[in-house]
């Protein structure tokens, strides 16, 4: 029984002397369940919806005004079709509602008025809200109205239009984001793992006893990795493209462009835990737990980013996988739009030299420290 007490003494010691137990089981599981209790909402989405009114008549205005008045819709009202077709190009609307100009006519006559309905398809999960929400919001609005006795015959006739995916098929924007979270595991796990395991295997000394520099041994972890995480990238767009017939609607080039850079920005963020920890279980774990989890949770890739709390949303700004994913479905499923590409690649490149510089600064080059 002494034998066991002393065992047990010994291992729970180990425990609390462990920093890497503390954070498995308690550290994880609080960023975890954070993040589903504050981050993530399944029940609305906050969508950002364009609106055109082709219909002079005063009392239309007043279902333009019903859109702003949703806590549901985010709406912006346009006057040149044009402006609106490129907002939901360029990913800054969610979708759009034209009202067109016979509506109210049609609605005078008891006849059936369409209501046209503009998705963007990309996400497939945001454009079934687009068209539920516009479709409440005009019978809310038309029971409220003087067509009220029309209500009940149902006399809105919702017109929809799919870009991007008239299929409705979610695996055309899930397995291109799937790309994001391989590359971001590529990126931060395997190069977690390679500076602590130079300092646990004591080959880092040995290295450290030769004439090599800092700048040598930076990019001899850099390169490798690099490019085993592009061939990586190229296995996967050829899984997508050529095994499961996913539409690809860009440039490879492009694609294989900003997925350099974002690579580049996961491997700093890989190699600044590695050098820090010096330890692999402990290096995989916080990996996991900056990669992963946000990757996953708070890019857009599962859950849309505008359902989020605004503290969320500012969040997602400082996460590389929130560009990348919308860069690469943005690519797939659209085509090359150059505002999108820019605005990515400018974070991901700042944010990649920034790492590169903590990184250099942060590799030891002594012994005793």
């Amino acid at each position: 029984m002494n034998i066991l007490q002393a065992l047990i003494k010994k291992e729970v010691l180990q425990i609390l002397r462990d920093p890497s137990s503390i954070i498995i089981a308690f550290v994880l599981p609080l960023i975890s369940i954070i993040i589903y209790m504050y981050g993530i909402n399944l029940d609305s989405v906050k969508v950002v919806m364009g609106i055109k009114n082709d219909d002079a008549n005063p009392e239309i205005s007043t279902l333009v005004k019903s859109f702003g008045h949703s806590k549901y819709v985010n709406s912006k009202v346009y006057d040149n079709m044009q402006e609106l077709e490129n907002g939901i190009v360029r990913s800054k609307l969610k979708g759009a509602v034209v009202i067109p100009n016979d509506f109210s006519t049609k609605l005078s006559r008891s006849q059936a008025a369409d209501l046209f309905i503009i998705t963007d398809g990309s996400e497939v999960n945001t454009a079934n809200y687009v068209q539920s929400y516009a479709m409440q919001i005009a019978n809310n609005w038309l029971a409220a109205s003087k067509y009220k006795y029309l209500a009940g015959s149902n006399p809105v006739t919702p017109v929809v239009r799919t870009w991007y995916n008239q299929d409705s098929n979610s695996h055309y924007f899930i397995l291109p984001g799937s790309i994001a979270i391989t590359m971001t595991l590529i990126g931060m796990l395997l190069t977690a793992l390679v500076v602590a395991r130079e300092w646990e295997r004591g080959t880092m000394e040995a290295l450290l006893s030769t004439r090599v520099k800092r700048i040598h041994i930076v990019l001899g972890k850099y390169i490798p990795y690099f490019f085993l995480g592009m061939i990586s990238m190229a296995f996967n767009v050829f899984m997508c493209v050529g095994l499961f017939k996913i539409p690809f609607r860009g440039s490879y080039l492009v694609l294989f462009g900003v997925s350099g850079l974002f690579l580049f920005t996961c491997l700093g963020i890989g190699l600044i835990i590695s050098s820090k920890l010096k330890n692999q279980f402990l290096a995989s774990q916080v990996s996991l737990g900056a990669g992963l989890l946000p990757a996953m949770l708070l890019s857009g890739l599962m859950f849309p980013i505008s359902s989020m709390p605004e503290i969320f949303q500012y969040l997602t700004y400082i996460l590389p996988p929130k560009y990348f994913i919308t860069f690469i479905e943005s690519e797939f499923m659209a085509g090359t739009v150059w505002e999108i590409i820019i605005v990515n690649s400018i974070f991901l490149i700042v944010l990649g030299i920034l790492l590169f510089v903590i990184v250099y600064k942060s590799t030891d080059m002594r012994l005793d420290k």
